[in-house]
């Protein structure tokens, strides 16, 4: 981790952040394209988000391609329901396996008493606890070891049952999983690593440590950061042209930033405000690369609220993005309304 810094500009960052995220142009339909996707995780907290950023980065999501045999779904950073790579299970899992002791013990036995109690059978989590007598939510403790999977539909709570532990160390499956944060969030701090993982800052900081010269200091206009090395000649490239609009969901990559790099995304104050709202957030309007609005949906009404005067070849991509989207109960027949 040492080096001169090099300078990155917003447009530069803004510019990356979209083509390693699979935004401005979607990726051809597959599992390759999916796991791509899916590099830093699709956050699946709000129902069938994850279908949604899949939708905004791949060509022919369907209704169900979040259930395709190549993704799991799992409680990964900060105890979130993730939608991941079936590859991947180790990087979002042991990743983020507490660092001291007590934690470390705490996870691994309650994985051992599920994986006693469901030999690899699924249960919802409600019979689980009961028959654990535990409550149903501290299932998600048991995560960070690479054997516990979920199904969650957004309805009920999730069913659970146990896999067999991966393969990988935890050292090596948190260092990967800081290279993917570091490609789809960067530039970025060891403290926001720590953050978005759920580990704290002495591990974030650990982690990007350890990278070594695989890490590149850089210069934003919110502060001094890192990018992955490799990375240097992406934020160097001239940008491609962005797509014409993206609906992002609730807790899409795109938008799961704190602190300054919030200010970096939407410099304005007040239409920060709008988007990182202290309860659910809405989800994020992208037009022409920029965070245009904002947007939410009841049932087959979407409501979109621009920051701006969109154009008219603008409202018809957004609109043309609404229709398209594969929510199953209102797939083609979302109606957008416009609040501004």
């Amino acid at each position: 981790m040492t080096g001169a810094r090099l300078d990155v500009t917003r447009p530069q960052i803004l510019a990356f952040r979209r083509k390693a995220g699979g935004l401005d142009e979607r990726l051809p339909r597959g599992r390759r394209s999916l796991r791509r996707a899916a590099w830093a995780g699709l956050q699946d907290s709000m129902p069938r988000a994850a279908l949604l950023s899949l939708h905004a980065r791949v060509d022919g999501t369907e209704q169900s391609t979040w259930e395709d045999p190549s993704l799991v779904q799992l409680w990964g950073p900060r105890f979130h329901i993730f939608v991941v790579a079936a590859a991947d299970r180790a990087v979002f899992s042991l990743g983020t396996l507490p660092d001291d002791a007590k934690g470390r013990r705490r996870a691994e036995d309650l994985a051992a008493q599920l994986d006693a109690l469901l030999g690899g059978e699924p249960m919802t989590c409600g019979e689980a606890g009961r028959a654990l007598g535990v409550h149903p939510g501290s299932f998600a403790r048991a995560a960070p070891t690479g054997t516990v999977l979920i199904r969650w539909d957004g309805a009920r709570r999730p069913t659970i049952w146990t896999v067999p532990p991966p393969e990988t160390s935890p050292y090596d499956a948190r260092l990967e999983l800081a290279r993917r944060y570091l490609h789809i969030y960067g530039p970025a701090t060891p403290e926001a690593f720590g953050r978005w993982a759920g580990i704290g800052r002495r591990p974030g900081v650990a982690a990007f440590e350890a990278l070594g010269t695989s890490v590149t200091p850089v210069r934003t206009p919110v502060g001094d950061a890192w990018i992955l090395a490799q990375d240097e000649a992406g934020f160097r490239a001239a940008p491609g042209p962005p797509a014409p609009a993206r609906l992002l969901p609730s807790g899409d990559a795109f938008l799961l930033l704190h602190g300054a790099d919030r200010d970096l995304l939407v410099p304005d104050a007040d239409r920060r405000s709008a988007l990182w709202t202290p309860r659910v957030w809405p989800g994020g309007l992208l037009v022409g690369g920029e965070i245009a609005g904002t947007w939410r949906r009841a049932d087959t009404a979407m409501t979109v609220q621009p920051w701006w005067r969109l154009s008219g070849a603008e409202r018809d991509a957004v609109v043309a993005e609404a229709e398209s989207l594969p929510l199953p109960d209102a797939a083609g027949r979302i109606t957008v309304c416009w609040d501004g």
